[in-house]
């Protein structure tokens, strides 16, 4: 018995020195802790900013809730001096994932973005920032001192010295203010032209030369195109006469801004958010011989055109 006691003991302490010497060697695990070590919860905060990606040779990013600009594909960028949330205030504020439709300008010779100041339901402040040198300098210019938060707005300029800023705000139910204002020194200062009076919902506008410009009204249920016109530079406007064939009466309904086409100047009318005439993928084009007056039919084209 005493023999038998004495080997079970002898059992237990060779095994209690094995389990000391094994406890001492590190295993796959503790290899592994050492080679990737956890980090201190304090420490897991400490993140690395995101590279911009550009997709075109001069584009723009808002990563990092910052708008920034490249003008050799992401080599290098600068920054804009404007918030980012001023890009979007108003009536209409995008999806705030890329800039607002025509409420910029980005091209080789000029970088250009529209913008409101001001938190007030009633009045804010139009600004413009723009740079002349790919953004190694920045001019900010003031387009209205005062002015409803905005729903439209579109900037464009026809050559160096001359452009336009259309804009509107105040909407009630389908009732809105719509402005013209225009530049003769490259954006430095600004002057609102003289009102068209149409108080339906904006759709479009802009300017073929420093004199002719179009403003298109109606795009809540509209029946016809409504085009405005002015050939003095915004100081009168008029309606303009679009003579739709009876065969496409109702369904071209809403015109987009003219444009220059040789001799003449051409506008596409398309369908509206609800139009289905051939699946909604026509728009109807019409020409002018008398600078934007009157409008006669010429052909189909393609909605993407």
């Amino acid at each position: 018995m005493k023999h038998v006691i004495l080997g079970i003991a002898c059992v237990v302490i060779v095994g209690q020195i094995a389990g000391l010497i094994l406890y001492h060697i590190p295993g796959k695990q503790e290899k592994a802790l050492e080679s990737h070590p956890v980090l201190d919860s304090q420490d897991s905060t400490v993140t690395e900013e995101q590279p911009l990606f550009a997709e075109e040779v001069i584009d723009y990013s808002l990563q990092h809730d910052k708008l920034s600009v490249t003008f050799d594909k992401g080599e290098n960028w600068t920054p804009v001096p404007v918030e980012k949330e001023s890009l979007f205030g108003g009536e209409y504020n995008g999806n705030q994932q890329e800039l607002i439709e025509n409420s910029y300008i980005l091209t080789k010779e000029r970088a250009a973005f529209l913008y409101s100041v001001g938190n007030s339901s009633e009045s804010v402040q139009i600004k413009m920032a723009y740079s002349l040198d790919q953004g190694r300098s920045w001019e900010e210019t003031v387009v209205a001192e005062q002015y409803p938060p905005m729903r439209f707005r579109k900037v464009s300029f026809l050559n160096d010295q001359f452009g336009y800023v259309i804009s509107s705000g105040g909407r009630t139910m389908s009732q809105e203010v719509s402005s013209v204002f225009l530049t003769n020194d490259g954006g430095k200062s600004w002057r609102e032209t003289n009102s068209s009076n149409v108080t339906r919902l904006l759709a479009d506008g802009g300017f073929t030369d420093e004199q002719t410009g179009f403003l298109s009204f109606g795009i809540i249920n509209p029946e016809r195109p409504e085009l405005h016109v002015t050939q003095d530079g915004g100081d009168t406007w008029e309606e303009a006469e679009i003579r739709i064939p009876e065969q496409y009466e109702k369904i071209f309904v809403i015109a987009e801004t003219p444009f220059k086409e040789g001799n003449s100047l051409a506008v596409l009318v398309n369908q509206g958010p609800n139009g289905d005439y051939k699946g909604g993928k026509v728009k109807g084009k019409f020409v002018s011989d008398d600078n934007g007056k009157t409008w006669v039919f010429s052909t189909e084209v393609p909605a993407n055109e």
